[in-house]
């Protein structure tokens, strides 16, 4: 048993909040919320590439920058030796490679399923250490669909893979940025919007499509978001000019948004769990999503689903929510009632339940 558990930080050294890291910062600050309420002798520390600057907020966990490297190199030589013989908590789905006293969060199989989606350098590099990560590190994910992926293509036992999901507590502290309404000329007509990646596993092409099928020049698709072009091709092709792609926007633009769209359209083919629906029922945003199985599982009948694959139906579902105030109000209420069994807090208790187990395993 090892008295000190450190935590990759090197999320902190991102500039653009995906996904992802939007997990690690919101885990790790729930997690020193948890800490502060026990009476736990380990010693808790984010440890972060020299140059981070300190990460306000934490009581209870530590801060510590070193090293002179960055990025996978950092990991795995001066993350490496920082942590010999302590345990380490990686959330993110990178890691130390063959360092057995760790847990890995991998939050989805995407490298593996949709790899074209990937620069083949980044493809290649994580391919190879998620498989090296499963046969030495504790794994956890974020969803009974993504334990089953991750399950079958690293194969590891669903049963040694923890399941630790997002949460929607951050958004109880964001002020909503109303003058991006103005900005973007939406003040006096509707519209749906998205928030993601475009990658071409969100299938945004489908649902441009779609949306162009209403014939409806008053109202517009706002898609928020965009790719990191050395990661990800990119999923969009020619858009009407009732498409609005303002790109990355700060979270308080994204909460204004939320709060005035006739609804969130999720289309995507593929996730790991999926948190914009989830974000937008928090923000009383009715959800129109794809039917897959991470997205039931995160949403179940909170949204109004619909066939990703096919167009009329996406476009059905999109003119049937814009012109139907009761079923609006229906599935506000339905995601109301359904997004409260997703916490970072509780999701912060089973990280760490899991995080006492391994470090206390031999």
């Amino acid at each position: 048993m090892t008295n000190q558990i450190f935590i990759n930080g090197r999320f902190l050294t991102k500039t653009n909040l995906t996904g992802v890291q939007r997990f690690e910062r919101e885990i790790v600050w729930a997690l020193d919320g948890v800490l502060q309420g026990q009476n736990n002798a380990r010693e808790f520390i984010l440890i972060a590439p020299e140059g981070t600057a300190p990460p306000p907020g934490l009581s209870r966990i530590k801060f510590q920058a070193m090293g002179k490297r960055g990025g996978h190199i950092w990991e795995q030589t001066d993350l490496r030796q920082a942590t010999r013989g302590s345990f380490l908590v990686n959330l993110g789905a990178t890691g130390v490679a063959f360092k057995k006293e760790q847990l890995t969060v991998i939050h989805d199989a995407a490298v593996y399923r949709y790899p074209q989606n990937y620069s083949f350098a980044y493809g290649a590099v994580h391919r190879l250490l998620g498989r090296i990560l499963a046969r030495t590190s504790r794994l956890g994910t974020v969803s009974e669909f993504s334990r089953r992926e991750l399950s079958g293509i690293l194969r590891v036992p669903e049963k040694e893979i923890v399941i630790i999901p997002n949460g929607y507590e951050h958004l109880q502290t964001i002020a909503p940025e109303e003058g991006i309404i103005d900005k973007l000329d939406l003040r006096n007509r509707s519209f749906f919007m998205f928030v993601g990646s475009t990658t071409p596993n969100k299938n945004l092409a489908r649902a441009i499509e779609a949306f162009a099928a209403l014939h409806r020049p008053d109202v517009a698709f706002v898609i928020v978001g965009g790719s990191q072009k050395a990661i990800y091709r990119s999923g969009i092709g020619e858009t009407p000019g009732n498409v609005i792609l303002p790109g990355r926007l700060s979270d308080g633009e994204i909460v204004a948004l939320y709060r005035h769209a006739v609804a969130l359209v999720f289309p995507s083919l593929y996730e790991g769990f999926g948190i914009p629906p989830l974000e937008a029922m928090v923000l009383r945003c009715p959800v129109m999503a794809a039917r897959i199985p991470p997205v039931e599982e995160v949403c179940g009948p909170a949204v109004g689903y619909f066939n990703p694959l096919d167009v009329d139906d996406i476009t059905a579902r999109m003119k049937e929510v814009s012109g139907n105030e009761n079923m609006r109000s229906s599935l506000i209420a339905r995601g109301m009632a359904r997004f409260p069994l997703f916490s970072w807090r509780m999701s912060a208790q089973k990280l760490l339940s899991a995080i006492l187990r391994g470090s206390e395993r031999p």
